[in-house]
């Protein structure tokens, strides 16, 4: 009798890809073997039901023996990945901040239980980690941001984020604030453009990172850079900059979560170069992670020029991401009293 073949004992490298479709392809399981992939992130496209997104996130988490972080933008409001078959529409973060301003505990509780109804149902079909909260400012001008972000006031924001943020936590799912230092006060949209913050540091750090600074990684596991330029504090984009990660985020903010890079194919990032220029340059800042989204062509290329080791102190922290325990399934989350209530407040808040 043949052997089975073994799976990889590898550790997470520095590389988040996505895949095409429904299911697998045999290109996507070699892809997810390679040693500097780390990460999965899901789509829209990647979900038609339950049972087939459950069945494709066991497929990717069984492609190595160590299990690969599965992660989904997946907020409330416009940004909801996956919507049908029993997802409970989730309200936009700014619902929340308009609560804050009617009664500040009551809002609270809502973030919270919408961070958990958000964190049991990806977990119960097998995703780890949604890339939330936003913890942009509103300053009623950028057009990507919008309402998903839940206040002007950088106080606000800081409470509700960390009211959501427990609310991932009982559902055993981690957090990803972003964008950091802030991409709320420029018009442009960095998946289309290169937006540009010409504001002093001072007045950044104030406001903007404010959140950033009063969370911290005990609170706060990981953060997303913008691909913003802010010219008064370096030339580079925020996640290219080792002024902004390394001066600014690790040792004067004292942060010590994993740093993702947004998605290194937006029109934001193409000022770093081609795809390996923009891998090398942001992990050269200090970014734990590079995310390579919508172009499996330049994620094989990245992967075939990368020559990288990855910082087991980067590994640690990646690790650190993925959930503490199992997760109910879907029709045993669909019993439990805390969950039944907690969606029908989801239901409340996106109606009213």
């Amino acid at each position: 009798m043949a052997k089975k073949k073994s799976r990889a004992v590898l550790p997470p490298g520095p590389v988040m890809v996505d895949v095409a479709g429904l299911t697998l392809t045999r290109e996507e399981k070699e892809r997810l073997r390679h040693p500097l992939v780390g990460g999965v992130i899901l789509f829209a496209r990647n979900f038609s039901d339950r049972r087939q997104l459950a069945e494709l996130t066991r497929q990717i988490h069984k492609a190595r023996k160590e299990r690969l972080l599965i992660a989904v933008d997946h907020e409330g409001g416009r940004v909801q990945r996956f919507r049908e078959d029993g997802f409970t529409p989730l309200p936009p973060m700014r619902a929340l901040g308009e609560a804050w301003d009617r009664d500040p505990l009551a809002a609270m509780r809502q973030a919270t239980e919408a961070g958990y109804v958000l964190a049991a149902e990806l977990r119960a079909c097998g995703v780890d980690l949604s890339f939330t909260p936003v913890l942009d400012l509103d300053y009623g001008v950028s057009k990507v941001i919008g309402n998903r972000a839940f206040h002007r006031d950088p106080r606000v924001v800081a409470m509700l984020s960390r009211a959501l943020i427990q609310g991932l936590a009982l559902a055993g799912m981690a957090a990803c604030g972003k964008h950091f230092p802030g991409h709320g006060f420029v018009q442009a949209d960095s998946h289309h453009e290169i937006p540009v913050d010409p504001r002093p540091l001072a007045r950044i750090l104030e406001e903007d990172a404010a959140p950033y600074a009063w969370l911290g990684d005990a609170v706060l596991p990981s953060v997303m850079p913008a691909h913003v330029i802010y010219p008064k504090v370096d030339k580079h984009p925020a996640g290219f900059s080792r002024r902004w990660v390394q001066d600014i985020l690790r040792k004067r903010l004292g942060y010590d979560g994993v740093v993702f890079s947004d998605d290194l194919t937006m029109e934001g990032a193409s000022v770093a170069g081609d795809i390996l220029a923009r891998a090398r340059a942001a992990l050269g800042a200090g970014c734990d992670m590079v995310l390579v989204c919508n172009r499996p062509d330049l994620a094989d290329e990245l992967l075939a020029r990368l020559d990288t080791e990855h910082p087991a102190a980067s590994v640690e922290r990646i690790r650190r991401l993925m959930p503490r325990f199992e997760a109910p399934d879907w029709d045993t989350l669909q019993s439990e009293s805390r969950y039944q209530h907690a969606r029908r407040l989801q239901s409340q808040i996106v109606s009213g």
